[in-house]
């Protein structure tokens, strides 16, 4: 028995040098390295971004998130291409467009970053491997069509062709079997549990589907008629008789070039000029570094920016699982971090940063608590609304002095059940 044991305790300490300790290990030797030898920016730089494996909205705190999702977020994306606009040796902006649909409203904040670069004189060139009718695929199209070319690859189709949704009704198959899917609603327009209680769309429920629906594919459509300089309505009527081979797309004026990807790299270095290289996001963002921080700054004069991604719940970070579960919203360290704000005398400003669906009531009154200590405090508070902030999402947010939301954030909606 005592060696089962010790068997026991010597598999399980293999388990957590494993799954714990090399990890950690590997990286702290990886940071190591990059510190030894950091990248310096070629004079002439393109600076790839490569939008294919998505976006979180807000940088993760946890060391294991890289392994299990997005290496990139909205926010630093936007703060890096901030940074690129200001670089003199960054001299074209190379976007990887998505073959599948982007969240909409991080793709307005991409789109916007884009076009400040842009603004700055500086050129940008994007390359699709096709338009993919998955998700908000109208948002991908958009981000692309903010470049001053738009490639797109051979044999690619271009199948952006408008904005959809479905849903699995369960209402007819409980009935059959005897089932009753017992619920309180607010009605009418609060559909959460429908696919549960009804065999198809309600009218209402239909209604409030088409106009969010309607709202984002609109906004989108406006974007990228105005940058690829023609009307909505002309716009709207190419696209909804597709879909298109990559000629034919062309032929519409959908996009600038077909080709490769190895011939819009080549297009965009004789763009930045000679022995131009092409540098990754990724390198260039760890050689910058990034000037977006939670918590209060050091300065006598800082904005303190909280962050805030994911279902709201009560407790801490501490109690989540470091291999993966995706982003929280946890109410004691969000309101401890507001908290800590106040209590800092040089921050004068808050800018909490909320991209949630919602979550727990109590949680929510939580960290609305500690914004509204913030304004008594007379310390400013404003909201920045990433991809969503409804129900909880809006009930954190909804006493801030000032919210800022993009075109196509889903915001409001307390639908309680």
């Amino acid at each position: 028995m005592k060696q089962f044991f010790l068997t026991m305790l010597g598999v399980f300490a293999g388990l957590v040098a494993f799954f714990v300790v090399l990890p950690v290990v590997a990286l702290i030797f990886f940071a190591m390295a990059a510190g030894a030898s950091k990248p310096t920016t070629p004079a002439h730089t393109v600076l790839e971004l490569d939008l294919r494996s998505g976006l979180t909205d807000q940088t993760p705190i946890n060391p294991f998130a890289a392994f299990s999702g997005p290496s990139l977020s909205v926010v630093q994306v936007v703060d890096v291409l901030a940074q690129a606009t200001a670089d003199d040796n960054v001299k074209v902006l190379l976007v990887r467009a998505p073959e599948a649909g982007m969240t909409p409203a991080s793709a307005d904040e991409v789109r916007q970053a884009i076009a400040r670069f842009r603004a700055s004189g500086k050129t940008v060139i994007a390359h699709s491997q096709g338009f993919m009718p998955v998700g908000a695929v109208m948002s991908s199209y958009m981000v692309a069509s903010s470049a001053d070319q738009l490639w797109l690859q051979n044999t690619a189709g271009f199948q952006a062709v408008g904005l959809a949704a479905d849903s699995v009704f369960l209402g007819r198959a409980f009935e059959k079997y005897g089932v009753k899917a017992d619920f309180e609603q607010r009605y009418e327009y609060k559909n959460a549990v429908n696919e549960y209680t009804q065999s198809d769309f309600t009218a209402p429920h239909r209604e409030a589907m088409l106009a969010w629906m309607g709202s984002i594919y609109d906004s989108a459509v406006a974007s990228i008629a105005r940058d690829r300089k023609t009307t909505p309505e002309a716009l709207k009527a190419i696209v909804e008789a597709g879909p298109y081979t990559a000629d034919q797309a062309l032929s519409l004026k959908l996009v600038d070039k077909i080709g490769q990807v190895e011939e819009a790299e080549a297009a965009a270095k004789e763009k930045a000029g000679k022995n131009a290289k092409i540098v990754k996001f990724g390198d260039y963002a760890s050689l910058k570094g990034t000037r977006t921080t939670s918590g209060s700054g050091s300065a006598k004069s800082a904005i303190a920016i909280v962050g805030g991604e994911g279902a709201i719940m009560t407790g801490r970070g501490a109690n989540d699982s470091p291999f993966g579960g995706g982003s929280m919203i946890r109410s004691d360290d969000t309101a401890k971090a507001i908290y800590e704000a106040i209590e800092d005398k040089d921050v004068k400003a808050i800018v909490f940063r909320v991209s949630s669906p919602g979550g727990s009531p109590e949680a929510s009154e939580q960290v609305l608590a500690a914004v509204r200590a913030a304004k008594a405090a007379g310390k400013p508070v404003v909201v920045s609304m990433g991809a969503y902030a409804a129900s909880g999402g809006y009930w954190i947010s909804s006493e801030a002095d000032w919210i800022v939301a993009q075109p196509s954030t889903l915001t409001g909606s307390i639908g309680v059940f």
